[in-house]
């Protein structure tokens, strides 16, 4: 199974912590993020698994390579010269996989008690273009799904914009949801990629521009069993699940 960790972001909400390292390396539980994200895949049955990099580059190539790419068949995929976002990094990375098999992405700052492998096997199982963790925790912003559970529209509370392929969207018939940053794309979602004209690009951006062309679809988990580790206050917090699910 094939697998994408998302760990090319600055890390600015880091602040400290990513002064001089990248957020891959930053510890959690006194261990690596990509560490964790790397041996939770492997134990999940990730055996392909692409690295996306850019800030502090060599730092991250210098540690998979220091420690054996921790037993995994490891592919780079470099942003260094160009941030490419989540969109274009997906992208990206998703060519260098040689086979049909669908792609799991993981954002390197996200843990969770979810079971990676049955959200890939119910993903093929579904013959959705993409399968989308999703939540119902708080949020300004929330994806949009129908009663099948498929993608139809976007919405910030903050700024009251609201964003649909749909001419006759209406957000309060549709079930609001938060993005978890895991996701798996089927490999014929790539030639969609491909169509899109900028080199840098939001993959959530991407789906709500595409969702009545593509069968975009959400499975839910627990908010509680789920935390963005992208910023100090978070840490702690994630040491919790690291102990309890990734140990």
């Amino acid at each position: 199974m094939n697998a994408l960790v998302l760990a090319a972001g600055l890390g600015t909400r880091l602040g400290p912590y990513t002064a001089h390292r990248p957020k891959a390396l930053v510890e959690v539980s006194g261990r690596t993020m990509l560490e964790l994200q790397l041996t939770n895949l492997r134990r999940a049955g990730f055996n392909r698994v692409a690295v996306n990099i850019h800030h502090f580059a060599d730092m991250v190539i210098d540690y998979l390579s220091a420690n054996g790419n921790f037993g995994m068949d490891i592919l780079v995929s470099d942003e260094s010269g160009h941030l490419l976002d989540t969109g274009g990094g997906i992208r990206q990375a998703f060519h260098l996989f040689g086979d049909d098999a669908p792609l799991l992405v993981h954002n390197v700052d996200i843990f969770s008690t979810t079971d990676l492998r049955a959200l890939y096997e119910g993903h093929i199982a579904s013959g959705a273009d993409a399968t989308l963790l999703t939540a119902d925790r708080q949020t300004s912003r929330h994806l949009h799904f129908n009663d099948s559970m498929r993608l139809c529209g976007w919405s910030d509370d903050r700024s009251g914009v609201i964003l649909s392929p749909f001419p006759d969207f209406d957000p309060s018939l549709c079930r609001p949801l938060a993005f978890q940053g895991i996701h798996v794309l089927s490999r014929n979602l790539l030639s969609v990629l491909d169509s899109v004209a900028e080199q840098s690009f939001s993959i959530t951006g991407f789906y709500v521009d595409n969702a009545d062309r593509l069968d975009l679809r959400a499975v839910t988990c627990n908010a509680s069993d789920w935390v963005d580790a992208g910023k100090p206050d978070t840490l702690e917090k994630a040491a919790k699940i690291v102990h309890l699910h990734y140990e």
